[in-house]
């Protein structure tokens, strides 16, 4: 069990992340690659993604495991800026906080690997090797399937959004996914070993993740920025880029006509099926029969919030909106 314990000032400093993680996503990647489960969600993706791989995953298993325990220095703050970013604070890290993570990766067996042994002894150009391998394997596990990733990610960040717009900070924590509790002044959730977190006035960061399932992640060290990622609802694999999808083709064909057009610019900031069809001047049955289509052409992702359903743009969506030209400030 995950307890974290929050003051009224870290309510306050409840917030939602831009966007996906690269890191986070890579390094959670790297444990659905291993991870027999989830075959009808992930397996069309692991058999695109190990016909790309080149070796990528030597020097990332032995820093890896299946489970528990794997170095926070993977995945430095800077990530949230961009991958680039990400990797160049990873080879920054400081000698004695390499040596110390290390220390307790391998803290449960008698030997590290040698390929962790020799990042120990030379952290420069380990980490160097290591970002290398980031890199590579990153280009062969997500970034193919980023617009599917990220889509997915923003569909959730308006959910947490409008929870947060209706009922505060106490709303959002509430309507996390069902292995996290708010039990005010505590968050629970499932974990895998027995950890208290208190926040300290510091806030925390909620980083939504497609690849990350059943549990929440945390830093170990408690002395990082809090951050928790969380598991986004989906019940079907990332999609490369360009494949659109089954049924794509069909769909985007039936994309004609003023009506459709007002339906897509009504979803731009999120609504649900009953505030899109006030918005587009059409029944409800319309609203849905509308949305669907633009759900199946790959321009909507919908989830439920409540007891009502919630539709977000994808990017391809917001392309579409926008003429290829991304809104101002985004």
């Amino acid at each position: 069990m995950l307890r974290i314990h929050f003051t009224g000032r870290d309510l306050g400093g409840v917030r939602m992340a831009a966007g996906p993680d690269p890191l986070w996503e890579t390094i959670l990647s790297f444990h659905r690659l291993r991870d027999r489960r989830g075959a009808p969600a992930f397996g069309e993706w692991r058999r695109e993604t190990r016909v790309r791989l080149k070796g990528e995953t030597r020097l990332l298993g032995a820093l890896i495991p299946r489970r528990g325990y794997f170095p926070d220095f993977l995945n430095p703050p800077e990530s949230r800026l961009g991958l680039a970013e990400g990797l160049e604070a990873l080879r920054a890290t400081p000698g004695v906080r390499v040596r110390t993570e290390l220390a307790l990766l391998g803290s449960g067996s008698p030997a590290l690997p040698a390929r962790v042994a020799a990042l120990r002894e030379d952290e420069r150009a380990g980490l160097g090797r290591l970002a290398g391998a980031l890199r590579a394997y990153h280009r062969a596990a997500v970034e193919p399937y980023w617009p599917h990733i990220r889509a997915r990610t923003e569909a959730d960040r308006v959910v947490r959004g409008r929870a947060l717009l209706d009922g505060g900070a106490d709303e959002l924590l509430a309507t996390l996914p069902p292995m996290i509790r708010w039990r005010a002044p505590v968050l629970e959730a499932d974990y895998p070993v027995e950890r208290e977190l208190s926040l300290d006035g510091r806030g925390l960061l909620l980083q939504p993740s497609f690849f990350c399932r059943d549990t929440p992640v945390v830093y170990r060290d408690p002395g990082l920025p809090p951050v928790l990622v969380y598991p986004v609802t989906h019940a079907d694999g990332p999609t490369a880029a360009g494949h659109g999808g089954r049924g794509a083709g069909p769909s985007l064909g039936r994309l004609v006509g003023r009506t459709r057009s007002a339906v897509l610019g009504a979803i731009e900031h999120g609504t649900t099926t009953s505030e899109l069809a006030r918005r587009a001047g059409v029944s409800l049955a319309s609203a849905s029969q509308h949305a669907c289509v633009l759900r199946e052409a790959g321009l909507v992702v919908t989830l439920r919030h409540g007891n009502a359903v919630l539709h977000t743009l994808t990017p391809l969506g917001a392309a579409v909106l926008y003429g290829g030209a991304r809104p101002s400030g985004d």
